[in-house]
């Protein structure tokens, strides 16, 4: 993979993680409710649901931003990948199964870029090696 591909795969796994947590920070509250009563026949408890939906956009515009700038970027794509597995995990709790592809998309991009970390020129981890 050369490193203008690896940056624009960065890019669009970056956008999409910062573009959930953006829209969903100024409406936090709502978000968490909305969370909650959408688990509500799940088997997870809402005492794990209701920490889990303030933390996931908070989360999700933070590996988005770091994703884009290309910082600490081994580390916040495993974090990303286990956000990934994590809302796998409930989207199968609650048969969401509409919502799969797309996660499982998102999980298989951050794979790739973790296979190809070495690509990852265009950063500022290796401004920041210099």
């Amino acid at each position: 993979m050369n490193d203008i591909s690896y940056l624009m795969l960065r890019l669009v796994a970056g956008i999409s993680f910062l573009g959930h947590g953006l829209v969903r920070l100024p409406k936090l509250t709502a978000f968490s409710q909305w969370m909650i009563e959408t688990f509500s026949k799940s088997m997870l408890p809402q005492s794990l649901i209701s920490p889990f939906s303030y933390i996931l956009p908070v989360a999700e515009f933070t590996i988005g931003i770091l994703l884009i700038l290309g910082i600490f970027s081994p580390k916040v794509i495993i974090a990303g990948f286990v956000v990934m597995i994590i809302l796998m995990f409930g989207t199968c709790l609650i048969e969401n199964w509409e919502a799969l592809p797309s996660q499982m998309m998102h999980a298989i991009i951050l794979v790739v870029l973790y296979q190809f970390i070495s690509a990852n020129s265009i950063s500022l981890d290796q401004f920041f090696k210099k």
